[in-house]
C-alpha cells in the first residue's frame, strides 16, 4: 500500500534520527548542507501540518539521546515557527558547537533563529563567533542590535557610546549614554553611574528634566545621598552659568535629600542674591526669614523669603476677597496696593505675606483680571494649546481637566461650549509632546521644557495606575503601537509581569493574565522571552478554580487568549468553553463551539441557561438576542414562547431591582436591552401576528402585569390584538369588572399606610434628588452625548409614571381590616387551606390586594388569575379551573381572617 505524504514526512524524520544513532556520527561530520537539509524536512513537516507530531517524535528521542544534532535542530526550529516561548533546544545545540569551537555551524545557527525575530542569545553568541573569526567589521552592527533587545546589558551600551564619540558622533553617542544610566542604575552601580552623569553634563546640560527624571530614580534604587551627590555635580555648571532660577531648582532638591547641608544653604542664599540683588529689600528679607541661620528649617526659611521677595513694585498678588492686585510701592513695613475694587489699599508686609500670594505676570488670574473678557475668550477658543500651558503653569505646572474647567466655566466659556472645547484640549493633552502625566498620579498634566514622547506617556500612566489591571491595559497599550517599543521602558515592564510569573505560589488570575501577556508581547518581539520553564497546560493544571480565575481576568483580550490557550492545550475544550461562556459573552465560543461541531455541548449549554434564566441572566439576554437566527439554533427543544415568557419576567425582576436601588447600572443596562428585544425589535408584535389566541393571551397577561412599562406600549399592543382577534378578552378590563362589583380596590389599612409613605419619599426624596441630578447633569454639556444626563431623564420618567398610578390607585382604594372579613366564602381578608386533589397535598394562601401580594410567600392578590378563581367558594367545595394550559382542582378545607 502506497504511503501519504504525511506517513513520507515521518518516515524521513525517524531516517534521519535512526542514521545518526547508527553511525554515531561525530560533531566534526557535521556540515552546514546537513542542516539544510534538515530544513527541508522541516518544510515539508509544515506543508503537511504535522508540526506537533514530528516536535513529540523529536522531544521523546531527547529524553533518551539528550545531545541528538538532528532531533535538537528539528524541534527547536518547529518551536520558533510556532512562535513556542520555549527555545531551549537550539540554545542547547549552538551551545553544543560552541564549545567545539565550530564557528561556521555556530554562525549559521544564530543567523537562523534570528530569521524568526531578534534574540538575545542568538545575537551575544553571533557577536562572539564574529570575534572568533577575526570579522569586527561585523561585530559592532550586532552588538547595537544586542542592545535594543537586552535591556539588562549595559556595559556594551557604554563601549557603543564610547565608540561614536570617538567618531565625533556625539548625539549617537548621548542616546547611547543615556541607555547605559538607566541600566546603571538599575543594576546599582554608581561609579559607572556617576561617569555617565558626567558625560551628560559636558554633552547635554540644559535637559534638566532628564537629569531631574535620573535622579529621583538614583533615590529610590541607591540613596537620596547619591542623588544629593550627583546634583551638586550638576549645579556647579548652572552656577557658573549664572543661571540662577535653574541653580535654585537644583539646591531646593539636594535639600530636600539633606536639609543640613550648609554649602548648599549658603549657595542658595548666593542664588536668591544673584536674582534679586536689585530688589531694594533684598537683604532686610533675608535676615527676616532667618534663611542664613542654620538653627531654621531650610524649608521654612525659603517658603518665607520667596513670600517677602515677592513684594516688589508691579509684582501682582492675590487676596481671597479682593481678588488680583497689583504692588503699587512698598515703603518702609507698608506695603500700597491697587485692588479692583479696593484701590491705592495699605498694609503692613507682615499682613501682607501672610494674606496674599504673590502671581507671575502670565497667571490665568493676572489675565483675567488685566484683559478684557472678550480678548481673553477668543485666545480661550482659537489657542487651546497655549490655553492649556497657562492654566497649567498656574498650578505649580500640575492640574488635572477638573481644575481646568473651574478656570473656564463659566467666567469664560459655557458649558455647552466646555463640552465640545474640552474633547480638543483632552486631545491636544494626548498628542502634543509639550504635555505629559505625572507619573504618580494619571489625571495631573504637567508643561514639559522638553517633549515629552509617546511611549514616555504611556510608560508614566504604567507607573501611576494603582491596580493590576489598570497596569496591564497600559502595557497592552505599550506595545500596541507601530513604533519599537523604547528599550529602558519595556525593560521595567516585562519585569512587573515577569515578577509575577517567577515567585507564585499559587496560580490566580494576576499568574494567569501575566503569561497570556508575556505570551503576546513575545509573539511580536520574541527577543523579549523571559525564558518560562513551563506553558499553559502547567498552569491549568495548578488552578483550583479555572472559572472563578477566568470571571477575574479583568480584560477582554487576555479572556480570549486564555480561550485559545484552553483549545489549543485541554483536549475537553468544549465543556471547559461552556463552563466559561457566562463570563465571556462572545460569538468567539459560539462560534468555536458551531465550527468545531461541538453542537450538543451547545445545545446543553443554551437548555441549562434558559432552564436558570434568573440566575444567568446577563448569558440568557446575549444569547436571546445574538442567536435566535443562528440555524444551530433550530435544533434545540426550547419553545420560542419560553424564551419570550422569560424575557418579560426580566422585564418586570429588573424594573423592580432599579426602584429598589439593586445593582441599578446593570440592571438598567439588561432592561434596556429586554426592552429592546421584546418591543423596539418587534418580537412581541410579531409574536402576535403569527401565534394562536390562547398564546397571545399568556404572553400578554404577563406584559401586562409588568407595571412600570410605558402604558403607550401597552396600548399598542392592545390595539394590534384587537385588530387580530376583535372579541379579545383582556384580562384588566375583568380586573375592573370586579372592581366596580367590590366598590375600588381593596387594600388593608397597613397597605395603606405603606403605600402613602411610598409616595410621600417619592414626591419629597426621589422627585427633588432626580431634579438635581438631571441639574448636575445637564451642567456637564452636549446633551446629546451626555450619559448622565440621559439616565436622570429616563429616572424622571420613571418617578412621574410611579407617582401618577400610585396617587390614581390610593384615590379609588377601598380600606378593608381583615378583622372585620367574612368567612362564610373565599374572598379579601381570607387565609383559605385547599386540598390538592391531584397531588394530595395541602396548600394554603392568604388573599390580600396588589399591593399586599408575595406570591413566594403564598399571599395572592385577589386581582391575579390564580386568586380570582379562588374567590366565593365555601367550605368543603371542590372546584377546579384552567389558567396557562394548566389544571387545578382543589377542595376547601378551612377559611380564615388574616392575621
Amino acid at each position: 500500500m502506497e504511503k501519504t505524504e504525511q506517513e513520507n514526512v515521518i518516515a524521513k524524520v525517524q531516517e534521519k534520527l535512526n542514521e545518526e544513532k547508527w553511525t554515531r556520527a561525530a560533531l566534526k561530520s557535521y556540515s552546514i548542507n546537513n542542516f539544510e537539509e534538515l530544513d527541508e524536512i522541516v518544510e515539508e513537516t509544515v506543508k503537511e501540518e504535522l508540526q506537533d507530531e514530528v516536535k513529540a517524535i523529536c522531544d521523546e528521542h531527547i529524553q533518551h539521546t539528550k545531545n541528538s544534532i538532528v532531533a535538537l535542530y528539528l524541534s527547536g526550529i518547529i518551536s520558533l515557527s510556532k512562535q513556542m516561548v520555549d527555545d531551549s533546544n537550539i540554545v542547547m545545540l549552538i551551545d553544543i558547537f560552541s564549545d567545539n569551537r565550530r564557528w561556521n555551524i555556530v554562525e549559521f545557527l544564530c543567523n537562523r533563529i534570528l530569521e524568526f525575530g531578534e534574540n538575545k542569545y542568538a545575537l551575544r553568541t553571533l557577536a562572539q563567533c564574529y570575534e572568533n573569526e577575526n570579522e569586527n567589521d561585523k561585530v559592532t552592527p550586532v552588538l547595537e542590535r544586542l542592545i535594543r533587545v537586552d535591556y539588562e546589558e549595559a556595559d556594551i551600551v557604554k563601549q557603543l557610546a564610547e565608540q561614536r564619540e570617538n567618531e565625533g558622533k556625539l548625539e549617537e553617542a548621548v542616546d547611547y549614554y543615556k541607555k547605559a544610566i538607566h541600566r546603571y542604575i538599575n543594576k546599582k552601580q554608581f561609579s559607572n553611574v556617576r561617569d555617565i552623569w558626567q558625560k551628560l553634563i559636558e554633552y547635554v546640560p540644559q535637559e534638566t528634566e532628564l537629569f531631574f527624571q535620573l535622579e529621583t530614580k538614583i533615590s529610590k534604587i541607591l540613596s537620596g545621598e547619591r542623588s544629593a551627590q550627583l546634583l551638586s555635580e550638576l549645579y556647579t555648571y548652572y552656577r557658573e552659568k549664572e543661571n540662577w532660577d535653574t541653580g535654585i531648582s537644583i539646591l531646593k532638591k539636594i535639600l530636600e535629600y539633606d536639609p543640613q547641608n550648609e554649602w548648599a544653604r549658603k549657595e542658595i542664599v548666593e542664588c536668591y542674591r544673584g536674582k534679586f540683588g536689585n530688589h531694594s529689600h533684598f537683604d532686610e528679607y533675608v535676615k527676616v526669614s532667618n534663611l542664613n541661620q542654620s538653627w531654621r528649617n531650610v524649608h521654612d526659611a525659603i517658603d518665607d523669603f520667596e513670600k517677602h521677595i515677592a513684594f516688589d513694585a508691579g509684582n501682582f498678588v492675590f487676596h481671597r476677597s479682593w481678588g488680583v492686585g497689583r504692588i503699587r510701592s512698598i515703603e518702609g513695613d507698608t506695603i500700597i496696593i491697587d485692588f479692583a475694587r479696593k484701590r491705592n489699599h495699605s498694609m503692613s508686609l507682615k499682613m501682607a505675606v501672610s494674606a496674599l500670594s504673590s502671581l507671575p505676570k502670565d497667571h490665568i488670574w493676572v489675565l483675567k483680571a488685566i484683559w478684557s473678557k472678550e480678548k481673553l475668550r477668543e485666545k480661550v477658543k482659537n489657542d487651546i494649546s497655549w490655553t492649556l500651558r497657562t492654566i497649567i503653569k498656574s498650578y505649580d505646572n500640575l492640574a488635572d481637566m477638573k481644575k481646568i474647567k473651574s478656570e473656564l466655566v463659566p467666567s469664560i466659556l459655557s458649558p455647552a461650549e466646555w463640552s465640545s472645547w474640552s474633547v480638543e484640549a483632552r486631545n491636544v493633552l494626548k498628542k502634543d509632546p509639550v504635555f505629559g502625566n505625572h507619573p504618580e498620579k494619571l489625571d495631573q498634566y504637567m508643561v514639559r521644557e522638553n517633549p515629552m514622547t509617546f511611549e514616555e506617556k504611556l510608560f508614566n500612566r504604567f507607573k501611576a495606575e494603582k491596580s493590576f489591571f489598570a497596569k496591564i491595559n497600559a502595557i497592552q497599550d505599550f506595545f500596541a503601537s507601530d513604533q519599537e517599543p523604547d528599550s529602558e521602558y519595556v525593560g521595567e515592564m516585562i519585569s512587573y509581569l515577569t515578577s509575577f510569573l517567577k515567585s507564585f505560589v499559587h496560580v490566580n488570575e494576576q499568574v494567569v493574565a501575566s503569561y497570556l501577556l508575556v505570551q503576546r508581547i513575545v509573539a511580536q518581539y520574541p527577543y523579549l522571552n523571559p525564558g518560562l520553564d513551563y506553558d499553559f497546560q502547567d498552569l491549568m493544571k495548578e488552578m483550583d478554580n479555572p472559572e472563578e480565575i477566568f470571571q477575574k481576568i479583568e480584560n477582554a483580550e487576555l479572556k480570549r487568549r486564555f480561550l485559545v490557550n484552553v483549545q489549543k492545550t485541554v483536549k475537553d475544550w468544549p465543556s471547559v468553553y461552556a463552563r466559561l461562556f457566562p463570563h465571556y459573552l462572545s460569538r468567539f465560543v459560539v462560534d468555536e463551539l458551531v465550527e468545531n461541531g461541538h453542537f450538543d455541548v451547545l445545545k446543553n449549554l443554551y437548555i441549562q441557561i434558559v432552564e436558570k434564566y434568573r440566575e444567568y441572566r446577563e448569558a440568557f439576554i446575549w444569547l436571546a438576542r445574538n442567536t435566535l437566527d443562528d440555524q444551530w439554533f433550530k435544533d434545540i427543544p426550547i419553545p420560542y414562547e419560553k424564551i419570550l415568557i422569560a424575557m418579560v419576567h426580566l422585564l418586570d425582576i429588573t424594573y423592580r431591582e432599579i426602584n429598589n436601588r439593586r445593582d441599578v447600572s446593570v440592571n438598567r443596562k439588561l432592561n434596556k436591552q429586554i426592552h429592546n428585544f421584546l418591543f423596539r425589535e418587534g418580537r412581541v408584535e410579531e409574536y402576535i401576528n403569527n401565534e394562536s389566541e390562547d398564546a397571545v393571551s399568556r404572553l400578554y397577561t404577563l406584559i401586562a402585569d409588568v407595571r412600570e412599562l410605558d402604558p403607550s406600549i401597552s396600548i399598542d399592543l392592545k390595539n394590534k390584538i384587537l385588530e387580530r382577534f376583535p372579541n379579545f378578552k383582556f384580562f384588566e378590563e375583568a380586573e375592573r369588572e370586579y372592581e366596580t362589583v367590590s366598590r375600588g380596590l381593596l387594600a388593608t389599612p397597613k397597605s395603606f399606610e405603606a403605600k402613602q409613605k411610598e409616595l410621600k419619599h417619592i414626591l419629597e426624596v426621589e422627585v427633588p434628588k432626580n431634579s438635581k441630578e438631571i441639574g448636575d447633569a445637564a451642567a456637564l454639556g452636549d446633551l446629546r452625548e451626555n450619559a448622565e444626563y440621559k439616565a436622570a431623564k429616563e429616572r424622571q420618567d420613571i418617578l412621574n409614571s410611579t407617582a401618577a398610578k400610585m396617587k390614581d390607585e390610593l384615590d379609588r382604594v377601598e380600606i378593608i381590616d381583615p378583622k372585620d372579613v367574612s368567612i362564610d366564602s373565599v374572598g379579601f381578608g381570607n387565609r383559605v387551606v385547599l386540598e390538592n386533589l391531584d397531588s394530595g397535598k395541602t396548600e394554603t394562601y392568604s388573599i390580600l390586594g396588589p399591593w399586599e401580594s408575595d406570591p413566594d410567600q403564598h399571599i395572592i392578590s385577589y386581582l391575579s388569575p390564580f386568586g380570582n378563581e379562588l374567590l366565593d367558594h365555601s367550605k368543603d367545595e371542590e372546584f377546579d379551573f384552567i389558567i396557562n394550559e394548566r389544571s387545578y382542582h382543589y377542595r376547601v378545607k378551612e377559611i380564615e381572617r388574616v392575621k
